[in-house]
Parts: structure tokens; sequence; C-alpha cells
């Protein structure tokens, strides 16, 4: 089992506001983009934790125990009943309908195709019919677009910022096994955001303090 940090932007957490979304976390997103970073590091029994930097103060926002792991296709599919521009795996393609009312097929690589004659054979069409909005939690739906992998299980905590001890944050350390780092840390001692605005591995050292906020 190993724990990780994901960072989530700002904006994010003002939807959740928002939409009084406190959870229980559900599910996590990586993408393609940085803004929702990858999290194809992470697998099932390993916990991960969405961690913000607010006025230079780090918050530990969840934590997810992951129970499973799949494309976000699946999951967006079969738990909010819409794709939310996920990536589309091999092997499948979105039946869609443009501004006109007209049909097309939507498959991986950005190909679309104009009747389902076109589709080549062998492919798994998603009809409109299967792609009915059920209802969910805001933080259930990617805040990016091109979400490739969703981690997600029935045992997460409640979401709501807790504050990280700072005399604690010199003791972290981040990164693949054996070349574990402290983050990077600005003149004011507080953290410089663009070295979590990752997936990051953490030591068991380190995650050990992060279990303590729960």
């Amino acid at each position: 089992m190993e724990h990780f940090t994901v960072y989530w932007p700002l904006d994010v957490i003002d939807d959740l506001r928002s939409a009084n979304d406190q959870g229980p976390i559900k599910v996590i997103y990586g993408s393609i983009h940085s803004r929702m970073p990858s999290i194809v590091s992470i697998k099932e029994g390993d916990i991960v934790y969405p961690v913000i930097i607010f006025q230079k103060h780090l918050y530990v926002l969840a934590r997810l125990p992951v129970e499973h792991k799949e494309y976000a296709f699946h999951y967006l599919l079969r738990e909010l009943g819409q794709q939310h521009s996920a990536l589309i795996p091999d092997g499948y393609a979105l039946e869609c309908q443009d501004m006109a009312g007209k049909i097309y097929y939507w498959t991986n690589n950005c190909k679309s195709y104009n009747t389902i004659a076109d589709v080549p054979k062998g492919m798994q069409i998603i009809s409109l019919d299967e792609q009915v909005e059920k209802p969910h939690q805001v933080h259930q739906e990617p805040f990016n677009c091109c979400s490739e992998y969703a981690v997600w299980g029935s045992k997460g905590s409640l979401i709501g910022p807790r504050l990280f001890p700072s005399e604690l944050i010199p003791e972290l350390r981040f990164g693949p096994k054996g070349k574990e780092r402290p983050l990077i840390l600005q003149e004011d001692g507080s953290i410089l955001a663009q070295s979590l605005q990752m997936t990051r591995r953490m030591t068991k050292e380190t995650a050990k303090i992060f279990e303590e906020l729960f």
C-alpha cells in the first residue's frame, strides 16, 4: 500500500462550497493535462489525499482508500450517466448529437463517423438512450476534460479543509522509492505550489503524519 497526494485547484473548492458538497469523497480522477494530473501510478489498495495551498498554507481536503481503479469513461457512464468529456477507451464509440440534431459517432483519438455503418466493426456503441444523467455529487464530476482514470471507494472521508501543521512541513518527503525529497520551500518557509501540483507518492513516515489528520 502506498500513499499519494493529488493537487486540486482553488476554483474546484469554490464549486464544492457553492454546491455544499462535503462528501464523503467517492472518486478522484486523473487526466492527461497538468491541471488534473495523471493518477496512473495509483493502484487499488493505495490511499489518496487531495490537497490545496491557500494563502501559503497547506490544507488536506480528504482521504480516499482506493478500492477500485478503472477508466474514467466507464465510471462516469455507470455512476453519472454521462461521459463528462472523459477519454474514450479503445473499442468504444459514443453516439452524439450536434446543435442541429445530427447524429454522429465519436471514438478515441478524436475520430468521428457520420453514420453507424461507418463505425468500425467490433466497436461497442454507447447509444444516446444510455447517456442519461444520474443524481450525483459535484466532486464526482471531473474538473477538467480528458480524464483518463478514476480511482474510487466506499470509505472516503468527508471533504473539508484540514490545516496541515506548518512546523511539520520540513519533515515531509515525496517521490519514487529511493528518490524521496523534501518539498521546495520559499524564503518565508511556505511551500512552492509547483512542488505539489502533480501526483506525489509519500514515504511511510510522511503518510503517518497525514493519517493523524483523520
